[in-house]
């Protein structure tokens, strides 16, 4: 049946349903709705799980590429992170962090063997044995003696020569006390560390006392070998702006790497370490009147 002249034609189903959803009023939103929720009568309403089903949860990431999980119901969580992901970052009232330290700890006063080497206005950070392997040496000639000895002993037991057994054990005798003597050499050998200086003292009845401002330290560096790396002990090489020095190479320091920082800290950041010295004290007396 045709179109009477004069007359628009018939919109197609495709051409109402266009009309209709143009002319379609905006649903308002009401506060008490929620975000995202249309009121009801002026547009459809979203299901209270916001289209999702009841305990689902879809994942994302947070800008540092952590991932979060975002709960309909619970609504954002936030990431979570550990404490020792956070211990880093803490500072104290100082500025200082308050994380572990990656030196070793203060003693809180030099050994009576130090002390005497100190004057008053100087400020003690620490004294240093040098590493066991700095006994190596007497130690393996002692333990090589001893089974010497024992296997002389045996040999000439069935022999007739009694003179040469005696000469054997005061031999032994003579061996051992050099070895207690490179011990005990080592026990009194220190280096020490003070905000002004460093030192190495040593010497059982001839005292030798070698020292070297902090200030004129123009360059400082310690070397490690295989088996100091392996047993972690090194040697420590002082540069000084002077041409004699009485202090440059430290052998057989232990921890190298903490001791090097250690020293270098109190060259360029002393300021640091007081700050850190004042706040373990507090500490500690905190810890005493609780």
């Amino acid at each position: 049946m045709g179109q009477p002249p004069g007359e628009p034609p018939e919109p197609d189903d495709d051409e109402r349903r266009r009309r209709d959803r143009d002319t379609e009023p905006i649903p308002r939103i009401r506060p008490e709705d929620g975000p995202g929720r249309p009121d009801g009568p002026d547009g459809p309403s979203l299901p209270d799980d916001g289209g999702y089903p009841t305990g689902s949860a879809y994942p994302g990431e947070d800008r540092s590429g952590r991932a979060w999980v975002r709960d309909p119901e619970a609504g954002y969580q936030p990431p979570q992170f550990t404490e020792d992901e956070l211990a880093g970052l803490r500072v104290d009232a100082s500025g200082l962090p308050s994380g572990p330290r990656r030196v070793l700890p203060l003693e809180d006063e030099p050994s009576s063997l130090v002390a005497r080497y100190l004057f008053p206005t100087e400020r003690y950070r620490g004294e240093w044995k040098r590493h066991w392997i700095h006994l190596a040496t007497p130690l393996l000639v002692g333990i090589a003696a001893t089974f010497v000895l024992g296997y002389l002993s045996g040999f000439l037991a069935g022999q007739d020569v009694g003179a040469l057994t005696t000469v054997a054990v005061l031999a032994w005798f003579v061996v051992m006390g050099w070895v207690a003597w490179k011990v005990a050499d080592w026990w009194y050998d220190r280096f020490i560390l003070t905000n002004k200086r460093v030192m190495v003292v040593n010497g059982i009845i001839t005292r030798k006392v070698a020292m070297m401002p902090l200030a004129r330290v123009t360059d400082m560096k310690y070397e490690q070998s295989p088996t100091g790396r392996a047993l972690n002990y090194g040697t420590f090489v002082l540069e000084s702006a002077g041409q004699d020095q009485a202090l440059r190479e430290i052998k057989n320091l232990p921890n190298p790497n903490e001791l090097y920082l250690r020293v270098v800290e109190e060259m360029y950041e002393p300021q640091a370490v007081e700050a850190r010295l004042g706040k373990e004290a507090d500490e500690a007396k905190a810890d005493d009147g609780a």
